[in-house]
């Protein structure tokens, strides 16, 4: 099992939990706007280490981006073998094709 798959069945398995005792069931709890904003907040301090920061700050934001990317698909009940087919149908085919396909600049 890799790490992505225990993470997900980790969240799973806390996302009814005592949200006084667990943060996942915190997000849950405060729903799927929470969830989508802490995304978006991790994304920024991504981006900001990206830019300024050393490489250990990157790659512990990358790590708060895929966690709390997880939390959002359990949030709304999209399974990482979901996200994981897509990126496999896109595989060998180029972005501007598959942004093209999509009908987005």
């Amino acid at each position: 099992m890799d790490t992505l798959t225990r993470l997900e069945a980790t969240i799973a398995s806390r996302k009814g939990a005592d949200p006084d005792t667990s943060y996942v069931a915190q997000l849950h709890a405060r729903g799927v706007p929470v969830m989508a904003r802490k995304l978006g907040e991790e994304a920024v301090e991504t981006v900001v280490a990206a830019l300024s920061g050393s490489r250990e700050e990157l790659v512990g934001e990358a790590a708060d981006v895929l966690f709390h990317l997880m939390v959002l698909l359990s949030g709304k009940d999209i399974a990482l073998a979901e996200v994981l087919a897509e990126l496999d149908r896109r595989e060998g085919v180029s972005g501007i094709e598959e942004k093209a396909s999509r009908g987005t600049e």
